[in-house]
């Protein structure tokens, strides 16, 4: 089996791969990709029930979910598809276990190896793992990998995001994403493994946490060896073998030489991203290895104090770009890494230091192309539609494995577990709703609590410790008599928002959470001069909150709608919709395709406050 970079167990310290190539960057190994093409069947009317019966007669591009071009199948309708590949592992040792990783898969997944379920799992949005050991032992290590997805449009109680339920795209909803959308890997581990890596830097202390969990059956005489190292430089500040009497680590270690200048230059800044590597090696009382990872971490603190987002203690104005992270040809799904670093090069060309990532997870690369960029995030549970017990549960399990999926990358920086009171359309009124939202809030915190939480963005917030607020007005002089003072905005989170709807439930003082103008513009310009499209869709439903007709009448209103949050005294942030052109939603800063629709340099210039 051709896994990547240093082999199966590389010596202590030794870096596995480039982070942003790894399709999971917070938790590395040594992988073999299995994208491609692999098998596959649709199946609408739950025709067949186990591997046996699928007839297998077409092929699909994997990680393109069935309804786009990229994936060779362009479906109108999935509510049950199949795939198929074999996998030759080479063999697997006693001492070894193989695992099929899934990046994501929408949204019910039953795994089959060699005829055997190995895995089921629920959750569009997040990453599990398939154990495919005995079956690899079993079949002289080739492995017969089939999976089933289950994705029923009509499920309302599902986390959805913006997928639509209905045949066409309407309003702000998109076409759906089905089957496995996110890359497929394989990685060798020891039966006694590393489960996770959570590492907590903090610059004031100049210390850091680290974290981890073990699965599988500790040896006798097990130890963690811990290697911390400077990613730029190599430079080596932590070395240290630790035994591990349980499954849990937690070990805090100071970083630096104790003066000035690392105190000045080892934190994480937007403009001086200084990055570490951690390498963790468990080792048995023989010394023999059991189990290799890596992670990424940072000397990087995000609070609240006194109505502004700090980092690392110092209030840092947010000025941020809603990515909604949809492609022409491949919908959800990036198309290359490529792809993904030239959104965060144009989102930081048009003079944003940050995106909000909305009503969707994106690739876990992104994240770790941002932690070297600078560029900070935001990071959203796609919400469900409707509310009731099935979507809570749904809701609780999902948002709680997104939290431990994103918690490990420096540049998230803030949580949303609501948007809208999508979800939970009567908070205001109903108790077990507003439950429902402090309880997402509550879990963020018991998994994170580094981070602050927008509890339900832009409308109704209750708790948290950022209140969102969405305004699409597209006169200037409003904006600045609605948010320019710290009293205007106390004023409107005591009352009610422009479109009737409460600004805030709880009350809670203004300079207990920072104010951010979450999602503001929306301005359309539908036609360019490139002669691209501006959209994805191709309905004709295209419509932005308002339209302009010439490069320089965008200029001109983004330039005013900006100048208007810079004149703020109060607002810690906010976000600009949107960065491209998203299927019928035409308010892009860029068309579909990543054509700017108007000039660079002017457009960040305004962004900037210039």
């Amino acid at each position: 089996m051709g896994y990547r970079s240093c082999g199966h167990h590389p010596a202590p310290g030794c870096l596995l791969t480039d982070p942003t190539h790894h399709p999971r960057p917070s938790l590395r190994r040594p992988f073999e990709l299995l994208d491609g093409v692999w098998q596959f069947s649709l199946d609408v009317d739950h025709q067949w029930q186990g591997p046996a019966e699928v007839p297998f007669e077409t092929e699909i591009v994997v990680p393109f979910a069935p309804e786009t071009p990229a994936s060779g199948i362009r479906a109108d309708t999935v509510r049950r598809c199949w795939y198929r590949r074999s996998l030759d592992t080479g063999g697997v040792g006693a001492d070894d276990r193989q695992v099929v990783a899934f990046g994501a898969v929408d949204r019910h997944a039953t795994v089959w190896a060699n005829g055997e379920i190995v895995a089921t799992h629920t959750g569009g949005y997040t990453p599990f793992e398939a154990d495919v050991t005995d079956a690899a032992r079993r079949g002289d290590g080739i492995v017969d990998l089939v999976v089933r997805a289950d994705d029923e449009p009509a499920a309302l109680e599902a986390p959805r995001g913006k997928q639509d339920w209905r045949d066409d795209p309407h309003a702000v909803w998109y076409p759906r994403t089905s089957g496995i959308w996110r890359t497929v890997f394989a990685e060798r581990t020891g039966t006694c493994h590393i489960a996770s890596i959570d590492v907590a830097g903090d610059p004031a202390e100049m210390t850091m946490t680290v974290r981890s969990r073990i699965e599988g059956r500790p040896p006798a005489g097990l130890c963690a060896v811990l290697r911390v190292t400077g990613e730029s430089s190599g430079r080596v500040f932590v070395d240290d073998r630790i035994s591990l009497p349980g499954h849990e680590l937690e070990r805090t270690f100071a970083i630096g030489d104790g003066g000035l200048d690392d105190a000045w230059t080892l934190p994480w800044w937007p403009r001086m991203p200084h990055l570490f590597t951690v390498t963790m090696t468990l080792v048995d009382g023989n010394d023999r290895e059991c189990d290799t990872a890596e992670t990424t971490a940072a000397l990087r603190t995000v609070s609240v104090t006194d109505n502004q987002i700090c980092l690392n203690g110092r209030p840092y104005p947010l000025r941020l770009v809603l990515d909604q992270g949809y492609w022409p040809h491949t919908g959800a799904t990036p198309p290359s890494l490529d792809a993904i670093r030239t959104d965060i090069e144009l989102t930081r060309r048009l003079g944003f230091n940050g995106a909000r990532i909305h009503q969707k997870t994106h690739d876990p690369r992104y994240f770790a192309v941002a932690d070297r960029a600078g560029l900070l995030s935001w990071v959203e549970m796609p919400s469900a539609y409707r509310a009731g017990t099935t979507s809570t549960t749904n809701l609780l399990r999902e948002w709680a494995d997104i939290v431990a999926a994103h918690r490990g990358f420096p540049s998230v920086v803030a949580w949303v577990p609501v948007n809208e009171s999508w979800g939970v359309p009567a908070v205001a009124v109903d108790q077990r709703q507003r439950a429902l939202l402090r309880a997402l809030t509550e879990i963020t915190g018991a998994l994170d609590g580094s981070r602050p939480v927008s509890a339900n963005d832009g409308w109704e917030t209750d708790g948290g410790d950022i209140v969102g607020i969405h305004d699409y007005t597209q006169d200037a002089d409003r904006l600045v008599e609605r948010y320019g003072t710290a009293d205007a905005i106390a004023g409107l989170l005591r009352g009610v928002r422009p479109d009737g709807r409460a600004a805030d439930l709880d009350h809670a003082p203004l300079g207990s959470r920072a104010a951010v103008l979450s999602e503001f513009g929306g301005v359309a310009r539908r036609a360019d001069t490139n002669g691209s499209k501006t959209s994805l869709g191709a309905n004709g439903g295209a419509w932005g909150y308002d339209d302009v007709a010439t490069p320089e009448q965008f200029v001109e209103r983004y330039r005013a709608l900006w100048a208007a949050v810079h004149e703020s005294d109060t607002l810690a942030g906010a976000c600009w919709t949107q960065l491209t052109d998203t299927y019928q939603e035409v308010n892009g800063l860029l068309t579909a395709d990543r054509v700017p629709k108007a000039d660079l340099e002017s457009l960040a210039d305004a962004t900037r406050g210039r």
